[in-house]
């Protein structure tokens, strides 16, 4: 949800102000590289509405941009650092390294970290002098490259969510930019791909605010213009006590990822927003208010409205709780706002998987009476019993329990008298249903509730749904009378 919706809000900001929205795989960690990770991902944008520009996912000539594809660039500019003494090689051991640590821990210093102070006393090119690296260098010692940070330096950026941001450079290591594997590290690429790419707003979430000092200096160093950059809140659990994680909706029961999701390494499963059956407008529209606001209390939007709207000064600086009922009230709302020759099909679709064969009119005819009071299309496969013959209450525990607390003496001939009447008079309407069933409450002196319990029990099998004319109306005179005539078979010998 997390990377949803920091794609959404780089959309929503490249539409409103004219530029592109582009797909930036950042793979040169390879050894955390997941396998059909990018698939998910382009399946993911897809179905939430978020088509990236020149992109071969849609047709397009280029993307999405692949880091790994792109190493030999990023070499150089790592090199041009060193030779500007910006950057330098560095040919510790990773055991030189942890050793160096345990030093400074033994001596009582808080931080034990490869940088200004730590680099005069390690094997690097600093160090060991120019013959001694070069002929290293020709040897082809294992080595990285380091960023050579200021050593007294006070790094000051304007962030557009949270305001000016000030870090002293002491509290900055020397990150390695390249990798002895020959790849470069996030921070090099990030930078060099964002330059090269015209980059002018980075957006992206608020783990990533402690290296932002970093790459200020990674651009200072180049002397580029850095973009402006824009740290979005956290989404927090549903109680706002921390991050929101994968265990957070195994344990409370709600999807946090769009899609289902298959991690082949550990081989657990991850039900997503989609096959939970959220619509993606729904799930969007949510999203996009998790952190941000409008400023007016509309909460449907269109995308259109969003990109319209969005902007960035109205995104919140503190984190967003994530509310999984406010998630299914979004739903509902969607679901209410489809035509209902839209539910009809896809209602149909899900009956016929559990083997029930509906028309498309009788199938639409029950959504327009189920489609109130679902939040998912699946719920109205409750209504069922509009598509199956006989009393839903015969074999049905909780109905006939209903049943027998409804049950009373008399009951048996006021309801042969409503099917005498159905029988004499041959309703086909919701209206005429109503008139032959009120006019047995007239004549027999009885209230609404005496009956009407035994009359939706016969024939929905339930005690709460759509109005029971309106069923009726849809199942028709002879399923209906069928039902009251079975129901009453049922009751037979009843005090």
């Amino acid at each position: 949800m997390g990377g949803v919706r920091t794609a959404l809000y780089n959309f929503l900001f490249a539409r409103k102000h004219g530029g592109q929205f582009l797909i930036r795989i950042e793979d040169t960690d390879q050894a955390r590289l997941v396998p059909g990770a990018e698939d998910y991902i382009r399946e993911a944008l897809g179905w939430c509405g978020l088509r990236p520009d020149e992109s071969p996912w849609d047709g397009g000539p280029h993307g999405p941009y692949r880091q790994s594809d792109r190493k030999h660039l990023y070499r150089e500019y790592a090199d041009r650092l060193v030779r500007e003494d910006k950057a330098y090689y560095a040919f510790d051991t990773a055991e030189e390294i942890e050793a160096m640590r345990e030093r400074l821990k033994a001596a009582g210093m808080a931080s034990a970290a490869y940088n200004a102070v730590t680099r005069e006393h390690m094997r690097n090119s600093l160090t060991l002098g120019a013959d001694e690296t070069s002929e290293r260098l020709a040897r082809g010692d294992e080595h990285v490259i380091r960023l050579k940070v200021p050593r007294q330096a006070e790094v000051r950026f304007e962030d557009a969510i949270r305001g000016w941001v000030t870090v002293h450079s002491s509290n900055i290591d020397d990150k390695v930019l390249f990798k002895s594997d020959g790849m470069p590290t996030y921070h090099l690429a990030n930078i060099v791909d964002d330059h090269l790419m015209g980059i002018t707003h980075v957006i992206r979430g608020e783990e990533w605010l402690p290296s932002a000092p970093l790459h200020v200096l990674l651009y200072e160093a180049f002397g580029w213009q850095r973009p402006v950059f824009a740290h979005l809140p956290l989404i927090l659990k549903p109680d706002g006590n921390g991050k929101l994680s994968k265990r957070d909706g195994d344990r409370l029961g709600f999807p946090v990822f769009p899609l289902d999701w298959h991690d082949p390494a550990s081989g657990e499963r991850s039900m997503g927003y989609r096959e939970r059956g959220y619509f993606p407008e729904a799930f969007v529209n949510m999203l996009a208010l998790l952190g941000w606001n409008p400023g007016t209390d509309q909460e449907i939007m269109s995308m259109d409205e969003m990109i319209a709207l969005f902007d960035l000064e109205r995104v919140h600086k503190g984190g967003a709780r994530f509310d999984p009922e406010k998630a299914r009230w979004f739903n509902q709302q969607y679901l209410r706002k489809q035509p209902d020759a839209e539910l009809g099909v896809q209602l149909r679709q899900r009956l016929a998987a559990i083997g029930i064969q509906a028309t498309l009119e009788k199938s639409t005819a029950a959504v327009a009476l189920l489609k109130e009071r679902a939040t998912f299309v699946d719920d109205m496969l409750e209504g069922m019993y509009l598509f199956t013959t006989g009393t839903p209450v015969a074999g049905n525990d909780e109905g006939m329990a209903a049943l027998k607390k409804h049950w009373k003496p008399g009951s048996a001939d006021a309801m042969a008298a409503f099917i005498t009447r159905l029988g004499a008079d041959s309703p086909a309407t919701a209206a005429a249903f109503e008139e032959s069933f009120n006019g047995v409450l007239q004549e027999r002196g009885l209230k609404m509730g005496q009956l009407m319990p035994l009359y939706r029990l016969f024939v929905a099998g339930r005690m709460q749904g759509p109005g029971m004319f309106d069923v009726s109306a849809l199942l028709g005179w002879e399923e209906v009378v069928a039902r009251l005539k079975a129901g009453l078979e049922i009751c037979a010998g009843w005090a």
